[in-house]
């Protein structure tokens, strides 16, 4: 609304629906957020440090307005294709839950970013939360306009759980995921350019470029993620 991309002619607040807000560690170690967490609830958060790759890319979203208003689930719900938490929810191989009055279903956050702006979510369903696996061998890496601008180009990378899981943000519609078949920085460069990335191009970067800083924020991630699996 705001860029005055939309103009509905009816807001729902769900600020009020506590049911949405919390954040819970199982004893397997998944956590589980609420659609309505914060960004600065997910920060100061002791259950979201047993994955602290969550708090940190937070941290380092927008300003600290945003932080105290914006939600996790917001974020994923609008899907820019700029935005942090799309392609680091790939990663970590996160799964959402989508209520309507038919019930509950899960979709893995993999196939829940379907297009700019668009999701899994259909009209009259609502997300409601967020599980995550455990894990800590997790990075983040990213070039933005500015200190607390939009991301350039995002790489989120897990090494939990099997083949390196790269997924990278700000070059298509939806988050592209890239399993190299080893996580040394050649070999994960090389995965990052044979994934056809087309990427636009636009005032601050050229496609070009976009697909040079995807193969450099990747080798970054991983060696990121190797530092806290180690």
């Amino acid at each position: 609304m705001k860029a005055r991309a939309a103009a509905p002619d009816v807001l729902v607040d769900l600020q009020d629906l506590d049911e949405l807000k919390g954040i819970e560690l199982s004893s397997d170690g998944t956590l589980v957020l609420g659609a309505m967490v914060t960004y600065n609830d997910v920060i100061a958060s002791a259950e979201a440090r047993a994955r602290p790759i969550l708090g940190e890319v937070c941290a380092q979203i927008a300003d600290v307005q945003v932080r105290n208003r914006g939600t996790v689930g917001g974020n994923i719900c609008s899907n820019d294709p700029t935005n942090h938490l799309p392609p680091l929810l790939v990663a970590l191989g996160a799964t959402t839950t989508i209520a309507s009055s038919a019930g509950e279903r899960s979709v893995p956050a993999q196939e829940f970013f379907v297009g700019v702006y668009e999701t899994a979510a259909r009209p009259g369903e609502l997300l409601t939360k967020i599980s995550i696996p455990a894990g800590k061998g997790d990075g983040f890496a990213a070039v933005t306009i500015g200190r607390d601008g939009t991301c350039i180009v995002n790489v989120a990378a897990s090494l939990d759980g099997g083949s390196p899981r790269i997924v990278v943000g700000c070059v298509d519609a939806v988050p592209v995921l890239v399993q190299p078949d080893g996580e040394d920085r050649d070999t994960v460069r090389s995965a990052v350019r044979g994934a056809g990335l087309q990427p636009p191009s636009d005032v601050h970067a050229s496609a070009d470029y976009r697909r040079h800083l995807a193969e450099v924020l990747a080798a970054r991630a991983v060696e990121q993620a190797q530092t806290r699996r180690n």
